[in-house]
């Protein structure tokens, strides 16, 4: 057995609640991995809502989505993760939502998550969670910008009421150029 990376482990807690008919978020949708994961996760009776900000993003993952026949079951949403409520049909429960915090690898590395639109995205992804669903962060954190999102998070995670939310960590510990951090929430 080999343990997982922050990434991998992502998708592992995810598979444990996301089933066929789930509507699920992509807060960060970047090149479209997690997306192309959850659209095939929720089937063709379920739906992903993906959030970007970069244009580019969305268009190469609704590329990706077509080529896979996994459009369908997808609204792609170019607007910033904190203005999610904004889109999402009234009455809408999630089971998860998955965040890849930092930048979109291999474009303008100005252009990255903070602290207060995703604390407030996440917010929301809580208050529309069902009991027994996840809300997945997965925190790059090695550039300009990134510590002080981390520190914001970390702060916010750790006063999330005992009683409704259990909060996991994982990370490893002994690896150079500040190794991903991955945060699961699950509602209770």
């Amino acid at each position: 057995m080999n343990l997982e990376s922050a990434l991998r482990y992502s998708h592992t807690l995810l598979d444990q609640v996301v089933q066929p008919g789930d509507t699920v978020i992509d807060a960060t949708v970047g090149n479209g991995n997690d997306t192309i994961y959850l659209a095939s996760a929720v089937g063709k009776s379920g739906h992903v809502y993906g959030f970007d900000v970069q244009s580019a993003g969305l268009e190469a993952t609704k590329t990706q989505l077509l080529l896979t026949g996994l459009l369908n079951q997808t609204t792609l949403i170019h607007d910033g993760h904190e203005h999610l409520s904004n889109h999402l049909p009234e009455d809408t429960q999630i089971t998860a939502a998955i965040f890849n915090l930092g930048y979109l690898p291999g474009s303008d590395k100005s252009v990255i998550t903070h602290a207060k639109t995703t604390i407030s995205a996440v917010e929301q992804c809580l208050k529309i969670l069902q009991r027994g669903g996840l809300v997945i962060l997965v925190s790059y954190y090695g550039h300009p910008g990134g510590k002080d999102e981390l520190n914001h998070l970390q702060t916010f995670l750790t006063k999330l009421p005992q009683k409704e939310f259990q909060v996991l960590n994982y990370q490893f510990m002994n690896q150079q150029n500040d190794p991903p951090i991955l945060f699961a929430i699950q509602k209770r």
